[in-house]
């Protein structure tokens, strides 16, 4: 079923993209694209498809969910970006986080990643313990990925990616080191990484060496390692379902939707699904 997206007023698209500027400058002057893109991605790896709870609707601005064990080091994303939102009182911090993602990705090279404005701030922020485990293997992955979250094997491998962008810390993550040796830019050098095996002052966590013995998941790593293209083509493909998880929502004469936004008068049911993979980077 093609998904259907709730028309925001003109007022609040030209706030978009004049926010969209205003985070290209400031990605570019503080090298933050890895940090950005993580807290879209832990923002939105949230979400729980079995009691709909969770997802990309702000939460992460509040203490209560920065002070989750898999989210340190990002209240210095909230703190970067908190200057820039304040410009934009209209849009939703749902969307601007999530915006702040997609702009990571692109400004470092990689591919153009469709965004649909009109999520909405949710009061409360979810519970603790949704977010990937990077110690673990496949069956942790499939089951955040998979039966949490509703994304697919093709899904995890392309997110998984990402981490060609950033490092981990130790004081942070409790590991140290960057997958690839240019990690502010986006391609398949993860990948080929990962392929080539481990190296003295690069990282692979137990979770990115997982991919390479599970006979779903491996395949998708050398077809990756071998066609930027692809790579890209599928990672945008699988963002997109990761920045609109759990945007479920009925709309009936603009029934149910902030009153920022204005909607098409049709019932129609708008479902945005969303998808997060790790998110040990920077």
């Amino acid at each position: 079923m093609a998904k259907s997206y709730p028309t925001v007023s003109a007022e609040y698209q030209k706030d978009v993209e004049k926010a969209k500027r205003k985070l290209r400058a400031l990605i570019a002057e503080k090298n933050c694209a890895p940090l950005m893109l993580r807290l879209a991605w832990h923002s939105a790896g949230t979400f729980d498809q079995g009691s709909k709870t969770g997802g990309p609707f702000g939460t992460m601005r509040y203490q209560a969910e920065l002070a989750h064990g898999a989210n340190n080091g990002l209240d210095i994303g909230v703190r970067l970006l908190e200057p820039i939102k304040e410009q934009f009182p209209n849009l939703t911090y749902a969307d601007f986080y999530q915006l702040a993602g997609v702009v990571a990705v692109e400004v470092t090279g990689g591919p153009e990643i469709p965004f649909h404005p009109g999520r909405e701030d949710k009061p409360e922020p979810p519970v603790e313990g949704r977010l990937p485990d990077a110690t673990k293997g496949n069956d942790h992955l499939r089951q955040v990925f998979g039966v949490q979250m509703g994304l697919s094997d093709q899904d995890i491998v392309a997110l998984s990616g990402a981490h060609t962008l950033g490092r981990c810390h130790k004081e942070r993550s409790g590991f140290e080191g960057a997958w690839t040796t240019n990690p502010l830019t986006f391609d398949n050098s993860y990948f080929k990484e990962l392929l080539s095996g481990e190296k003295e002052g690069l990282l692979q966590l137990p979770s990115d060496k997982a991919l390479l013995s599970d006979p779903v998941f491996r395949p998708l790593v050398e077809k990756y390692a071998a066609d930027e293209d692809a790579f890209f083509a599928d990672y945008a493909e699988a963002h997109l379902k990761l920045s609109e998880l759990g945007c479920m929502l009925l709309l009936v004469t603009g029934l149910l939707m902030p009153k920022r936004l204005t909607v098409v008068a049709l019932p129609l049911v708008v479902f945005c699904m969303f998808r997060i993979r790790g998110g040990y980077m920077e």
